[in-house]
């Protein structure tokens, strides 16, 4: 069965203030969807509500996956249901190395801290510290091929989570974590931010390399440049909380070429002066 991901009028308010104001979108594995707007038109705050970050607030509306509600899933549930996000400005973690975060993230998506958790609590006794993560073997036999997949050195395992990392690196580090938990649905939030062209080719490869029948995809962007290395099925115009316009790869073309300007003056408030000079 094909993974769906519906958003339904979906209304989240921040500290009393409406940001999303009615969103309608669905994703499915295998699509491709590049969500494009201005600067603090919301696209972020409806990533964050996907993933379950409890900051946000779901007024009305709903978020289905294959027909079930998970607003009332939390975070790390969503992720083992099968959604992943990927940050904009991922957190620097000192003293966790990329290899150890990530035999704990995928040994909890894919359910064995749980049934370690769940055996110990129907009566079995104390097991082996380590015993509730995915067996190191097979752990490190899959790291290896993910990271020989998206081209990335060995080293990079040992190193502390996007401690120093460039962000390139950070956002290399990103992908190698959707790469490990295979989600059925992915967020990325301006995985193109703060990146030179160089970078953004290599993380964009990556992208790439993880795309098919088995990942649906919402790319959150202000750019084009970067569907020039990732093309999208779908492309959506977010502006003030609200999809305002969809449609294909040439949508994105012409935001490049006219910029928000005519999105404002169509869909918001009046352009200044200053905007159209």
């Amino acid at each position: 069965m094909v993974t769906e991901l519906v958003i339904k009028d979906l209304h989240v308010s921040v500290e009393g203030k409406e940001i999303l104001r009615g969103v309608n979108l669905t994703i499915r594995q295998g699509e491709v969807h590049a969500l494009m707007g201005p600067n603090g038109s919301g696209k972020s705050t409806l990533a964050y509500t996907i993933a379950g970050h409890p900051h946000y607030v779901v007024t009305s509306g709903d978020i289905l996956l294959n027909g079930e509600s998970i607003l009332k899933l939390a975070a790390d549930e969503r992720a083992r249901a099968g959604i992943f996000l990927a940050f904009q400005y991922p957190t620097a973690i000192p003293g966790v190395s990329m290899a150890n975060f990530l035999r704990q993230a995928v040994s909890a998506v894919r359910g064995y801290t749980e049934r370690a958790k769940r055996a110990v609590a129907e009566g079995g006794s104390a097991k082996p510290i380590g015993s509730e993560l995915m067996p190191m073997r097979e752990f490190r036999k899959e790291l290896t091929q993910k990271m020989e997949k998206l081209h990335i050195d060995p080293s990079f395992a040992r190193r502390y989570l996007n401690d120093g990392f460039s962000g390139g690196e950070k956002k290399r580090a990103e992908i190698l974590q959707m790469a490990m938990l295979e989600p059925k649905i992915a967020v990325l939030d301006e995985t193109d931010s703060g990146l030179d062209i160089d970078a953004l080719r290599v993380v964009a490869e990556g992208v790439n390399s993880l795309l098919g029948p088995n990942l649906g995809v919402l790319l959150i962007t202000h750019y084009q440049r970067l569907l020039n290395y990732i093309k999208p099925h779908f492309v959506h115009v977010f502006y003030n909380g609200q999809i305002v316009m969809s449609g294909g790869p040439e949508l994105a073309l012409e935001l490049e070429e006219k910029g928000y300007g005519w999105v404002r003056e169509e869909f918001g408030e009046p352009v200044m002066a200053q905007e159209i000079a």
